[in-house]
């Protein structure tokens, strides 16, 4: 992985790094570079003034500019000042990762750039979102601290079975969108299976609660005072016309707080309403209120069983400290939490790191284990001292009988006890028989019986608490690829592209640019921007009748395409504008 010399992205964990892509800036095309350009400049026409940050210098403390697609060498030579870092990634990536990415200080940025014909808003991740969305505003010391904290947060956060589901349909359809060669029935049949799985998501999990925290403040936030907020949301910094409709009266602007939960969001569509919060520090509250009813704060049967229902990875931790790691398919939540039980590859940790001996391919089949105390016993076993061992007759080489207060029986030879700062965490056995009256959880013929040890279970996390001792297990990624590829007349639409940018920086030249101008035909649509730059270059220049000429074709595209009217007077003005304030 490319680290760009920047400490922040080589202290990255090794499973993180996996969905790191190679940027390959040479691929972007002069197509692409012009999209930018007319995103970005009416970005600063609009946002210098909306915007909460100095648009412009925000955008110079993340190394980017409005002329150019970033480069991530730039941009981490910039943002590694202030302690941050950029990766690219191909597409979306996981929830808990792109979370987890954002804990570590490091910007997840999409390779690909939207299409022309998305230029206003795309629903894929793309390089405009990320970098002129979320990279400028980095700088603000106590967004930036916010957008930590969330991320230490987020990655947290148990997802359920239904959320991956609805992720994989999210995911695809916007690779579809992207992708030139998508048939209308690939689209329509992504577009129902999108839908009929929203329709049927059930209770929301922790993560899509914090999504929704996320979307409204990181993606579609604003702040200040209500009656005349600014913007900071990366959402509405990188879509140029969500950022003008948002300010008007028509959407409501309330008040941001917890209640922000009850309200989903739909990626596809402008949003109905946006919260406004009066400072950054009262993000960090909200998102503290919601943390307190999170599983890994609360623990206990609830949270236990909001890990099964997960149906991934996810950590169980016992007020001993130990934490057991794998895919929970039963426990007994009968009227306490008794027993935990994990289905195929476990590990077990102590303070995030993996028990020596303990990993998933010693517990490949599964892991199982009471919780609690033993019967009559006036303190917890994980604080037995020596003496206390010998009473209960848990020493190594003698058999032992334990009796649990919830009428589970552990009987066995035992073989070792493990302790981790004056804790006992574990306990293996061999020749073991686990039973509660006629229900058996563990037989002697399976082998050697290791026993968490623990009173109760006091959190429950996402992930496995060592992620890097579960890389070889996740395997390298299987996602589709979101590159476009370029049709014959997208070939044509490059070249045109590039012979305008080739005149901006060698100087205007008349002739060159009536040579460009011809090739420019109002019967395709995708020439507008092409024009654009044309009318501005020969505007900037003060070529009159060229500048009278880009204009009168622009008047034709609006007359055959009324759709392209806003976007074509909005690169008239925003030149025009420009001309006059170098007058």
């Amino acid at each position: 992985m490319e680290t760009y010399n920047n400490t922040v992205l080589e202290q990255l964990p090794q499973h993180l790094k996996r969905y790191v892509v190679a940027q390959r800036y040479e691929r972007y095309t002069a197509l692409d570079q012009a999209l930018w350009r007319y995103v970005m400049r009416q970005n600063y026409s609009f946002l210098k003034d909306v915007a909460y940050y100095p648009y412009i210098p925000g955008l110079k403390k993340a190394g980017l500019s409005i002329e150019t697609i970033p480069n991530l060498q730039e941009m981490n030579d910039s943002l590694k000042l202030i302690g941050w870092g950029a990766v690219t990634v191909d597409g979306f990536i996981p929830p808990a990762a792109f979370m987890e990415f954002q804990a570590h200080r490091v910007l997840v940025i999409a390779a690909d750039i939207r299409q022309l014909e998305h230029i206003e808003y795309t629903p894929a991740p793309d390089i405009i979102h990320e970098s002129s969305g979320h990279a400028p505003i980095i700088g603000e010391a106590d967004y930036a601290a916010y957008l930590q904290y969330f991320g230490e947060i987020g990655t947290k956060a148990l997802s359920s079975g239904k959320d991956f589901e609805l992720y994989e349909a999210i995911r695809q359809l916007s690779i579809l969108k992207e992708q030139t060669t998508t048939t209308t029935v690939e689209l329509a049949a992504a577009e129902k299976n999108l839908q009929t799985i929203q329709q049927n998501m059930g209770e929301p999990s922790e993560m899509a609660l914090l999504s929704r925290l996320h979307w409204w403040t990181v993606e579609y936030g604003l702040i200040g005072d209500a009656l005349n907020p600014k913007i900071y949301g990366a959402g509405l910094l990188s879509s140029i016309g969500e950022s003008a409709s948002c300010m008007q009266d028509d959407v409501p602007k309330l008040p941001y707080d917890l209640y922000a939960i009850e309200y989903p969001y739909d990626i596809t569509k402008p949003q109905p309403q946006l919260f406004v919060t009066p400072d950054f520090e009262h993000l960090r509250m909200v998102l503290d209120k919601f943390a307190d009813t999170m599983a890994f704060r609360v623990g206990g049967k609830q949270s236990v069983e909001k890990a099964i229902d997960c149906r991934s990875v996810c950590t169980l931790a016992y007020s001993s400290g130990l934490q057991v790691s794998g895919i929970f398919t039963s426990a007994n939540v009968d009227k306490n939490l008794s027993y935990i039980q994990t289905q195929g590859p476990t590990a077990l940790a102590f303070a995030g790191k993996e028990l020596e001996g303990h990993g998933i391919n010693y517990h490949s089949e599964g892991f199982g284990s009471p919780v609690g105390n033993l019967r009559d016993a006036d303190h917890d076993l994980e604080d037995f001292d020596d003496a206390t061992l010998i009473q209960y007759g848990i020493v190594e080489g003698q058999q032992c009988l334990l009796n649990f207060a919830s009428g589970i029986t552990v009987a066995g030879t035992v073989q070792r006890i493990v302790r981790q700062f004056d804790k006992i965490v574990l306990i293996s056995f061999t020749s073991c028989r686990v039973y509660r009256g006629e229900d058996v959880y563990f037989r002697p013929e399976w082998g050697p019986y290791d026993m968490a040890v623990g009173s109760e279970i006091v959190s429950v996390f996402a992930g496995a608490a060592d992620k890097d001792a579960y890389e070889a297990l996740e395997g390298h990624l299987d996602h589709a690829s979101s590159s476009k590829s370029n049709e014959p007349e997208d070939v044509k639409l490059v070249n045109l592209h590039a012979a305008i940018r080739s005149l901006r920086e060698k100087g205007f030249d008349q002739e060159a640019w009536l040579a460009i101008f011809n090739l420019f035909g109002s019967e395709n649509a995708d020439h507008w921007l092409g024009l654009v730059e044309l009318f501005e270059i020969a505007q900037a220049n003060g070529a009159e009748e060229l500048t009278k000429l880009a204009e009168e074709q622009l008047l034709e595209f609006i007359d055959r395409y009324a759709y392209l009217k806003k976007l074509i007077d909005d690169g008239l003005r925003v030149a025009k504008e420009e001309a006059l304030n170098n007058q």
